[in-house]
């Protein structure tokens, strides 16, 4: 009897051993994000963060077999601080240009969502230099949407103001200090024209284009010394695509598939 016992303790003590070290051994990574970009990311009344984007990156956490720590900060800050080592992964609705690629590096694409203009209705605004020429345009800083407005519309007559956040950018539009705002279509549907202060504006014309700025789908950022952690990201992204977990989630927030192929 006191054999037996003796034995199971030793088991007991061997699996808390092995679970302890497991625990050690797992990797804490620290994912980066700007939280006001609903439905991509955003915090609830109570702090919690609830997203799109969220969601995806804790799911690969899981796969990664990671310690997951979300860190907070205004999305132009998030580069530098990936480059400095203050966060490990970029995952904030952030489309892979060449420019960005110039200093990090990305997963493959795992979503695309068109860029639209956000106007009044009947204001006749449509998203080329002819028609905003002499109007203010919002956009959120250090995104792709500043970058297109910069490189096509800012040198020809239009006033571009940069946000903190894409919340701001709302408020000034629905307070008339803008004219207009360019934002991925998704954020514009759920987080302004869905609601109150959205209702009498819609989509201006048709979705920009340009691969320079706007890039080609959006990723995950990481250094570009990081090709381990690289590797195994791409590679949950990749299970989760072929075990229907990304279009599951995609269905989920959007009610369709954006998922890239």
């Amino acid at each position: 009897m006191n054999m037996t016992m003796t034995v199971v303790t030793g088991a007991i003590a061997l699996t808390m051993m092995l679970n302890t070290a497991h625990a050690a051994e797992q990797k804490t990574v620290k994912l980066g994000l700007s939280p006001a970009y609903a439905p991509f990311e955003s915090k609830t009344p109570d702090g919690k963060l609830v997203g799109f984007d969220i969601d995806i990156g804790n799911e690969v956490c899981k796969r990664i077999q990671a310690n997951c720590v979300w860190v907070e900060m205004s999305f132009d800050g998030l580069i530098p601080a990936l480059v400095s080592k203050k966060i490990d992964i970029i995952n904030s609705s952030m489309n892979i240009t060449e420019k960005r690629q110039k200093s990090i590096s990305f997963t493959n694409p795992i979503y695309i969502m068109p860029i639209q203009l956000v106007a009044r209705k009947n204001s006749g605004l449509l998203p080329t230099v002819e028609s905003l020429k002499g109007k203010s345009v919002g956009v959120q800083q250090g995104t792709t949407q500043e970058d297109y407005a910069k490189a096509h519309w800012a040198n020809a007559g239009v006033n571009v103001v940069t946000y903190q956040d894409q919340d701001q950018v709302f408020m000034d539009l629905s307070a008339d200090r803008l004219d207009g705002a360019v934002q991925e279509s998704q954020t514009a549907q759920q987080a302004f024209l869905s609601k109150d202060e959205g209702k009498e504006f819609s989509f201006a014309g048709d979705s920009l284009k340009d691969p320079v700025t706007l890039g080609q789908g959006t990723g995950i950022g990481l250094r570009q010394k990081d090709t381990e952690l690289q590797q195994q990201v791409n590679n949950a992204l990749n299970e989760m695509k072929k075990d229907g977990t990304l279009l599951k989630l995609s269905t989920q927030y959007f009610n369709r598939n954006i998922i890239a192929e």
